[in-house]
């Protein structure tokens, strides 16, 4: 309790809040905007916030990130299109509660959820953070590099799409980490003769370059719908008495399985909410409304999904571990300020620590009040055409880009990045695993390293230490798990072709 009262003497100095404010506010102005989702609109902020202080930089992201979760439930419930992934599942009931009149009650229960979520979700990480941080401090550098291995296999493994497309994405990712320095010999690696290269590649660069421009880029060539069909009439926006009878179970699972969730890696927001819509159509008394406007399908997802997003702060600050892309945008926000986040992030960085914490229990409130009265601000937003929006926001990531240290090679890394990244969406391969092995990349050859340097058994170390063990069982479980799970149970023999057949098939 004192570290958290120190923690509000923090975030209520007027430039956090402030930045609470703004961070919300942005949140949720992007996230109504289709596609554009946390990972986007916090690497377009991100060469905005090296002027700021850290606490100030990771409080107005905490903001947006929290906003965005909301405001992608606005454009579900409207127009049945996700402004950001984790509210694809929202959009099931949410939009039948529109069709039917309802969407005023469908955004209110979804507001009051998400509230609820986090502030469960923020208790959980008031109490039980600092006795994680104390239990890191045990580990060493073998269950680190095992740790870090683990996180990238359980996002590829968690992820939506191919296990094998995503390790591929991931491979590259730890490739481009490596570009540059030597930790250790101080050599130049897979520079190709470049005094740029040297340095390595900017982290904010290649984040714009893959969420900002190649976002835009795979919007103008697939829409994601037409903003001509937005309405504006809501109706009353307050959920009745039998709303919050059916929504209060649904909001309690929500929670409680959001902030575990939001635990694990790659657990973020979609994993959570598809669970509690799970868990909420097995236990619902009539579960044939689900899909036809059972509010039940909206309070349990949306209250998930922000608990988990709240939830997932624990990893960063106490492991030092990003554990989905957003968090790990502002894991790289730490390092660029000389923060590295760990075990010991609440004895050397008390004011940073407790502050975050304490901003989010601020933002929370500022969400709430926010989103009900805005809704129709917030509406007309969708009505700007895509293609006025696009230039606007590849303008704002070069801009962003040349801000961090005036130099035009940054933004060719960016543009880069940015065709790499459209390529990567046409082709199927998730963008989450590249850019989460960049930069864990430089954690993961570090520790590992520093094992191998303490040991005098070569790899075997990882076989000497009861957490490694765990951890490595853990590992080659998962790949087993999914080689196996990838594999077709038999094959069929191939039909006959009939005299018929084979001549239809030539001509």
């Amino acid at each position: 309790m004192d570290g958290l009262i120190a923690g509000f003497g923090v975030a209520l100095s007027w430039e956090n809040i402030l930045a609470v404010l703004a961070g919300c506010f942005l949140g949720m102005l992007v996230g109504v905007l289709p596609g554009l989702g946390p990972v986007t609109t916090i690497s377009l902020l991100l060469p905005f916030t090296f002027n700021f202080e850290p606490t100030t930089a990771i409080i107005l992201l905490a903001g947006v990130y929290a906003g965005v979760m909301y405001g992608g439930t606005i454009t579900s419930v409207l127009l049945k299109l996700p402004g950001e992934a984790a509210s694809v599942v929202t959009a099931i009931d949410g939009h039948e509660m529109a069709r039917r009149g309802r969407a005023g009650p469908a955004l209110g229960i979804s507001a009051i959820g998400s509230f609820i979520g986090a502030t469960v979700a923020l208790v959980g990480l008031t109490l039980f953070a600092p006795q994680l941080a104390d239990l890191a401090l045990k580990l060493g550098p073998p269950e680190y590099a095992l740790l870090a291995l683990l996180g990238l296999l359980l996002i590829a493994y968690m992820g939506n799409g191919s296990f094998g497309k995503a390790v591929l994405a991931a491979a590259i990712g730890l490739f481009v980490a490596v570009i540059g320095l030597d930790p250790v010999s101080g050599q130049a690696r897979f520079d190709g003769g470049s005094a740029q290269l040297v340095d390595g590649i900017d982290i904010v660069a290649a984040v714009l370059g893959l969420f900002g421009i190649g976002e835009v880029l795979y919007q103008l060539r697939h829409p994601e719908g037409d903003s001509g069909s937005v309405t504006s009439k809501i109706g009353r926006v307050f959920p009745t008495r039998r709303d919050f009878r059916d929504s209060a179970a649904p909001i309690a699972r929500g929670s409680i399985i959001g902030t575990l969730i939001g635990l694990l890696p790659g657990g973020g927001g979609v994993v959570s909410s598809l669970v509690s819509y799970g868990t909420e159509r097995r236990l619902a008394k009539r579960p044939e409304e689900f899909g036809k406007g059972a509010i039940q399908g909206v309070a349990g997802p949306e209250t998930a999904n922000n608990a988990s997003s709240t939830s997932s702060f624990i990893p960063l600050l106490t492991l030092g571990i990003p554990f989905n892309v957003a968090i790990s945008l502002m894991f790289s926000v730490l390092l660029i300020n000389g923060i590295t986040p760990g075990p010991r992030l609440i004895e050397d960085e008390p004011d940073l620590f407790w502050g975050v914490i304490a901003s989010m229990y601020l933002g929370n409130i500022v969400l709430l009040v926010l989103s009900l009265p805005l809704v129709g601000l917030f509406i007309q937003i969708l009505r700007v055409d895509a293609h006025i929006m696009a230039p606007f926001i590849i303008l704002l990531s070069l801009v962003g880009v040349y801000t961090i240290d005036s130099n035009t090679w940054n933004m060719w890394v960016a543009i880069v990045f940015g065709v790499i990244g459209y390529l990567m969406r046409i082709w199927g391969l998730p963008t989450g695993p590249l850019v989460l092995a960049f930069i864990i990349g430089g954690m993961l050859e570090t520790s590992m390293r520093q094992s191998l340097l303490l040991s005098d058994d070569g790899f075997l170390i990882f076989l000497q230490r009861p957490g490694s063990i765990v951890f490595l069982a853990l590992c080659a479980l998962l790949v087993v798990s999914a080689i196996t799970g990838a594999r077709p149970k038999g094959r069929s023999k191939p039909p006959r072709l009939t005299r018929q057949t084979r001549e239809k098939a030539k001509s």
